[in-house]
């Protein structure tokens, strides 16, 4: 269904960010840190969330339905800010949903996920080859990071957990609670099983809404590790880089882009619990609107 918001500009070429809930707007703070001059749709699909433990096929209808939305509401470039929808939608998306699209439209749209750029850096940060990696369940089943780092370096090892029960504590606000220290105790220490005497460096925080509990991350890691010196890598640090790289190569596409400053927020759910909680992950606050996927 070709869903048209009424009151948007359609004059307007945004920047669209896509996520399962509200994770994606840490990305987002973290790209307009970068690159504040563009206009911006944000879409959590927050009615349906989280895409985690869902199947492939349920996660890539769900998110090729928020792609349509956003590309029949003026965004030129969309970037998908969830893990599991860049592991278990974006090639078939890019393959199928996008070129049709384009060609249907005579546009040049695209798609970009956050898995490979965040794969890059912690190629660049390892020095001994095994990289940590906390992610949903359907990451660490899809083994997409692993693929990803098998085509740069193939002698490079994922030790990946599974981490369900950190998106639920995130989203209800109890990530400054004694809970989640001991939920992370539990899944450090079954990484630190799996290292054993590999003695990882690196550890990648595969899940948008991680970002907002580094700093626990951190202090559980130095219990459960002692000495050992682990370097994480935040996607909601490195994103906002990335892009304005993307958009520095790909000037057909960045001269297109409106620089209005706007910032416009959709949900599928709850419009008042998206604004309490989205306004945390965002860091300033936010109104929303909601619409029908």
């Amino acid at each position: 269904m070709k869903y048209k918001v009424k009151n948007l500009n359609q004059d307007k070429k945004y920047i669209g960010v896509f996520d399962s809930g509200f994770g994606g707007l840490d990305i987002l703070r973290g790209i307009i840190k970068i690159i504040p001059e563009y206009d911006y749709i944000y879409l959590g699909d927050t009615a349906r969330a989280p895409y985690g433990n869902k199947s492939q096929e349920v996660i890539y209808k769900f998110t090729k339905e928020a792609i349509e939305f956003l590309f029949n509401n003026g965004c030129e470039l969309i970037i998908l800010a969830c893990n599991t929808a860049s592991s278990e939608a974006l090639a078939r998306l890019q393959k199928n949903v996008v070129i049709s699209y384009n060609k249907k439209h005579k546009t040049k749209k695209n798609v970009l996920g956050i898995l490979v750029p965040t794969v890059e850096v912690s190629l660049l940060t390892t020095k001994v080859k095994y990289v940590g990696l906390l992610a949903t369940k359907s990451t660490i089943n899809s083994k997409s990071f692993e693929r990803e780092i098998k085509k740069l370096h193939n002698d490079v090892t994922i030790l990946g957990v599974a981490c369900p029960l950190l998106v639920p504590i995130i989203e209800e606000g109890e990530e400054k609670n004694k809970i989640i220290d001991l939920v992370l105790e539990k899944y450090l220490r079954e990484l630190k099983f799996k290292d054993k005497a590999k003695n990882l460096d690196t550890l990648i925080l595969g899940c948008t809404h991680y970002g907002l509990i580094e700093k626990q991350i951190k202090k559980n890691i130095k219990k459960i590790f002692k000495s050992q010196k682990i370097e994480i890598v935040n996607e909601s640090n490195l994103i906002g880089k990335k892009l304005k790289d993307y958009l520095e190569r790909h000037l057909n596409i960045a001269n297109q882009l409106s620089k209005n400053q706007d910032r416009i927020f959709f949900t599928t759910d709850n419009i008042e619990k998206f604004e309490e909680f989205g306004s945390r992950f965002f860091g300033q606050e936010i109104l929303v609107k909601k619409i029908n996927l």
